[in-house]
């Protein structure tokens, strides 16, 4: 029907002209008496057209009637829509909101994005030791989530629990770096305190000291609404500050409390860590190892009972258990921090340039520091055994080196 309405438009100059020509024919008919060659050509024309109105009338009767008919049918839809999408939606908003609001609001969502969930797992899993598994997981959610073009709530909300120093937070930052997103890192031991801690994040109220400045988490997305948030030990946070938080995972915005302004949250992850039921979860993890369903519920009954609120647990997409480092892990995690460490002095480190023997003595006094020694421990063992020898190497004008365990001790021989 559409298309009819068309053709009538584009005929309708055809019917006014053959209309006003047979008017025009009618009346010198009437009127014009013949009396030169001219004027028999032009009676002859009008005795055509006369002849034919009824023709031309047959034309362009029914023209008139489509093109009405279009018009007609157009303004009914304008004022009471049909059921077709674009008709009915685009009124129903016109009439009952801002549309142009809504349509602006439309616009800032983000596009669909597509990773390579192999190769963001590869990187992860080269930095993070120990974690493969969660890696790989962290990668395919991260890739399916990213995908979905129209989203209501963040990309993730993600809760990583387990011992302390396997790489929680670090993993988080890796993601960050990997993704080319900006970290909001807060430690969330600092906001223990419920009025004080919401208004360092959201803000303060108009009349209260600080209502000039945006809230350290409002600003922070306001500024980079696509940021990897991680709140390190959530589960310290006062309960009305973890509170706070439910509007920007359920509903996709939080509010700066100075200014009433929303900030959207639908870009950003949300990276959670915990330390808390690391025992049931290290059970439950080799339980379950095969059975994600069983995994993710007996996870979140031991989280509940550790302390966790109820409506925090179910706005967790995701629950990521880590383990606690063993065997070659450790082994590697020490490898990487000595490495960090001779960097830190200005130095390289010769390839194959750790002494094996330093290695397994460092894994053995980590040992000796029970089962809640933690990646952190590394650090210092390394500190006390090699921090010394680096400087004299640095001193001496090294630039690369190579450490060899002498005697029980660390000493840093220059490497060509």
């Amino acid at each position: 029907m559409r298309w009819l309405g068309s053709l009538a438009t584009r005929l309708m100059p055809v019917a006014f002209l053959l209309i006003a020509a047979i008017a025009v024919a009618q009346f010198w008919l009437q009127h014009a008496p013949s009396s030169t060659a001219l004027d028999d050509a032009v009676h002859h024309v009008t005795g055509f057209l006369h002849g034919h109105a009824w023709w031309a009338l047959g034309m362009a009767i029914p023209l008139w009637l489509l093109f009405f008919l279009g018009y007609f049918r157009e303004r009914q839809r304008l004022a009471f829509p049909d059921s077709s999408v674009g008709g009915y939606f685009m009124d129903i908003l016109d009439r009952l909101t801002n549309r142009s609001a809504l349509e602006a609001r439309l616009a800032e969502q983000p596009d669909a994005v597509f990773i390579d969930a192999e190769q963001l797992a590869l990187t992860l899993k080269s930095k993070v030791i120990g974690q493969d598994a969660v890696c790989d997981d962290m990668a395919a959610q991260i890739r399916r989530r990213l995908a979905l073009k129209q989203r209501g709530k963040p990309v993730g909300v993600f809760l990583l629990a387990g011992p302390p120093g396997t790489g929680k937070t670090y993993l988080a930052k890796c993601l960050g770096s990997s993704l080319q997103r900006r970290l909001l890192h807060f430690d969330m031991t600092q906001f223990a305190s419920g009025g004080h801690g919401a208004t360092q994040l959201f803000g303060s109220s108009k009349g209260y000291v600080g209502s000039d400045n945006y809230g350290k988490l409002t600003a922070g997305l306001r500024d980079a609404p696509d940021a990897v948030v991680l709140l390190d030990e959530i589960e310290k946070a006062h309960s009305d500050v973890q509170k706070n938080f439910l509007t920007a995972w359920n509903d996709g915005f939080i509010t700066e409390a100075s200014d009433g302004k929303q900030i959207s949250t639908t870009q950003a992850i949300f990276i959670l860590t915990t330390n808390a039921a690391t025992d049931a979860l290290q059970s439950l993890i080799d339980q379950h190892k095969n059975d994600a369903d069983e995994l993710r519920r007996t996870s979140t009954n031991a989280l509940r009972e550790s302390g966790f609120a109820p409506e925090i647990i179910n706005r967790l997409d995701r629950i990521f258990i880590f383990r606690p480092l063993s065997g070659l892990d450790i082994a590697r995690v020490t490898a990487l921090e000595i490495e960090a460490m001779i960097k830190g002095y200005g130095l390289d480190v010769a390839r194959g340039g750790i002494d094996p023997e330093l290695l397994l003595d460092m894994m053995r006094r980590q040992g000796r520091l029970g089962s809640g020694a933690s990646a952190r421990d590394i650090v210092r063992l390394a500190e006390e055994s090699i921090a010394d020898t680096l400087i004299d190497a640095k001193q001496k004008g090294h630039s690369k080196v190579s450490l060899v365990a002498v005697d029980g001790r660390v000493v840093a021989r220059p490497a060509a």
